[in-house]
């Protein structure tokens, strides 16, 4: 089992943007990717919504988050929401793992 997030940052004035910019060249992307039960961290883009970024963040387990959550990555994470005047919104998902039904398998072009 794993559980990921989805977190939608909106700002305004591209803010947003700007939030996922300096996580990734402050580092803190790559030190949160290296964190013991990470399994993604990746920023996209809205097409719809320029103004919105989407970080998708995926972990082993519950454990692995509350770690991560407890650790001074947090703060960084806080701050930066904080100067960039961000909101947000959140999605949980647990993963299936069944895998992709047969069903659905001619969707899914490799």
């Amino acid at each position: 089992m794993s559980i990921t997030m989805n977190l939608y940052y909106t700002g305004e004035n591209g803010n947003a943007r700007k939030f996922a910019e300096e996580m990734v060249s402050g580092g803190t992307v790559a030190a949160i990717r290296a964190e013991p039960g990470n399994l993604r961290y990746d920023y996209f883009v809205s097409l719809d919504n320029p103004e919105t970024v989407l970080l998708i963040d995926s972990w082993k387990d519950q454990k692995a988050i509350d770690i991560h959550h407890a650790s001074p990555m947090m703060g960084v994470i806080a701050g930066l929401r904080e100067k960039y005047d961000l909101r947000m919104v959140a999605e949980r998902y647990i993963s299936d793992e069944s895998g992709v039904p047969a069903s659905d398998q001619k969707f899914i072009r490799k």
